[in-house]
C-alpha cells in the first residue's frame, strides 16, 4: 500500500488545508474530492494516488476546512467555502495543466462547481455515489416538522444516521440552495462516468443519472455496481472504479 505524504497549505491567516500532492513534470493531474464529513485517511485516496504514480500522472487531493486534519470547525463550513478552497488548491498545484476530476458523494457536487472555473482544463469526470444538492433534497425535505423547527430555532440539528451523528447547520442548508448545479447544462466533449452502488442507501442511483443529464456532447456512462454500497471502498469495488478511471484517461 502506498502511504500518502500529507502536507499543509496555508490559504489565509486562519485556514490551513491538509492535502496530498504528487507532481510529475508536464503531466496531467488526477484531482480527488472526498465526501461529506470524510477525509483522506480512507482507501479511495490511496487507491487513486497509487494509480496516479503507476501511470506517471500528477495527483492532488485535499481535506476541506472542518474535515480531517484541516483547520476550522465543520459547523462553519458550507458548499461555497469548500468549493472555493478546492479552487484555490487547484490553482496552486494543478496550475494550467489538464486534469481528470474524481468526486465521491458530496465531492461530485464540488467537482461540478469546478466546471464553472476550470472547464477547459477538465478532461474527464468520474463520480462515485454522486450527491449533488443532497442537503436540500436528501436532508431538509426529509426532515420532520420538529427537526426543521429545531434547526431554525437553534441554528443546528444533530442528525443521527446509523452509528454516525452529523451536525447540520441552518447556514449549511441555506448555502446549499445557492449552489445548485443540476439546473445548468455543461457543454463538453469529455468522458464522464458515474459509478453508483446498486444498494446505496444514502444516495439514490437517480442522482448519478441527474449528473449525466446536465452534460451535452459528452461521452457518458453509468456503471451500477451490483451489491455496492454508498462508499464503494472495498477492494473489489475499488478495482471496478480504477478500471473505469483508466477508460476515462
Amino acid at each position: 500500500m502506498i502511504m500518502a505524504n500529507f502536507r499543509f497549505h496555508q490559504i489565509s491567516n486562519t485556514k490551513k488545508i491538509r492535502h496530498i500532492s504528487k507532481i510529475f513534470k508536464n503531466s496531467s493531474f488526477i484531482v480527488f474530492l472526498h465526501g461529506f464529513m470524510s477525509d483522506l485517511e480512507g482507501k479511495k485516496p490511496n487507491a487513486f494516488l497509487k494509480f496516479a504514480k503507476q501511470n506517471k500522472l500528477s495527483f492532488l487531493a485535499l481535506e476541506y476546512t472542518g474535515h480531517g486534519k484541516s483547520s476550522g470547525k465543520f459547523t462553519n463550513g458550507n458548499i461555497t467555502k469548500w468549493s472555493n478552497e478546492t479552487s484555490v488548491l487547484i490553482k496552486k498545484f494543478v496550475k494550467q495543466n489538464d486534469f481528470i476530476i474524481v468526486g465521491s458523494s458530496m465531492g461530485a457536487w464540488l467537482a461540478l462547481k469546478q466546471f464553472q472555473q476550470f472547464k477547459s482544463q477538465i478532461k474527464g469526470f468520474l463520480g462515485i455515489g454522486s450527491a449533488p444538492e443532497f442537503l436540500e433534497n436528501l436532508m431538509w425535505k426529509k426532515f420532520t416538522k420538529k427537526m426543521k423547527s429545531e434547526t431554525i430555532q437553534k441554528g443546528i440539528l444533530q442528525l443521527k444516521h446509523g452509528n454516525y451523528e452529523y451536525p447540520i447547520t441552518l447556514q449549511l442548508i441555506k448555502d446549499g440552495r445557492k449552489n445548485k448545479v443540476l439546473n445548468k447544462k455543461i457543454k463538453s466533449k469529455i468522458n464522464i462516468t458515474m459509478v453508483h452502488g446498486q444498494k446505496d442507501e444514502v444516495v439514490p442511483v437517480s442522482y448519478s443519472r441527474k449528473v449525466l443529464k446536465i452534460f451535452l456532447n459528452a461521452k457518458k456512462k453509468l456503471v451500477i455496481v451490483k451489491d455496492g454500497d454508498h462508499s464503494l471502498s472495498s477492494q473489489k469495488w475499488l478495482k471496478i472504479i480504477i478500471k473505469e478511471l483508466k477508460l476515462i484517461i
